[in-house]
């Protein structure tokens, strides 16, 4: 009866619209951004805007939605990725790259670098250490992602396709290391724990690494 095929399809009907709109979030938040959205994207987090919770949220949409997308669930982010091109191939350009606002943003990277290899040092010498103010005020979410924008503009467009992929890593990279320090009051860090967080810091020296690649 049509009562009954009506009664079938509508668990399929809103199965679909499920995914569709999953599908969609995740798009969104992988997609390449054009200058014109970068630059509303840096204005936003200058007028505080944008915060570490929105950006978990927005990774844990994008997340949820790639696992229900056929060949995903054994793909690595970026590993592999047709997006992220061979720095020895990337175009850049030399006078902006040398211009004063991206050499001090370039300087800011290479700092961010070293002050991770710092933070893997302190936690090689005090497995107990609480790293998180020093992640909280040394790496400010609005000023990373303003530097690393601003370094992004000596590149053209083909390149920022996977260097803008490349800063969403390091900025998910870093909200993971903040949580996986995150330790109860009287409670010492396990053995397991450390090596989860010693993960996280190379993990998101090598998105670093793979970043300033671009600018040598």
């Amino acid at each position: 009866s049509i009562s009954h095929i009506n009664s079938q399809l509508k668990p399929t009907m809103k199965f679909s619209a499920a995914f569709l709109a999953l599908t969609v979030a995740s798009a969104s938040a992988f997609a390449p951004t054009t200058p014109a959205a970068r630059t509303s994207s840096a204005l936003s987090m200058a007028q505080g805007e944008t915060s570490r919770g929105e950006f978990i949220q927005q990774s844990l949409a994008a997340a949820a939605a790639l696992t229900l997308l056929p060949g995903n669930a054994n793909a690595g982010w970026l590993a592999g990725s047709p997006e992220v091109i061979d720095p020895k191939d990337a175009e850049v350009d030399r006078d902006i790259l040398a211009s004063e606002e991206v050499q001090k943003a370039l300087s800011s990277v290479k700092n961010y670098k070293a002050l991770i290899e710092g933070i893997s040092s302190t936690l090689a010498s005090d497995s107990q250490a609480d790293i998180g103010p020093t992640i909280r005020k040394e790496l400010d979410f609005v000023k990373i992602r303003a530097d690393l924008n601003t370094l992004n503009t000596s590149f053209d467009e083909d390149t920022q396709r996977g260097t803008d992929r490349l800063i969403r890593a390091i900025l998910q990279d870093i909200t993971e290391l903040e949580t996986a320090n995150k330790q109860k009051p009287g409670v010492a860090r396990s053995e397991i724990r450390l090596n989860a967080m010693k993960g996280k810091i190379a993990k998101l020296g090598k998105a670093f690494d793979e970043y300033l690649a671009f600018a040598n």
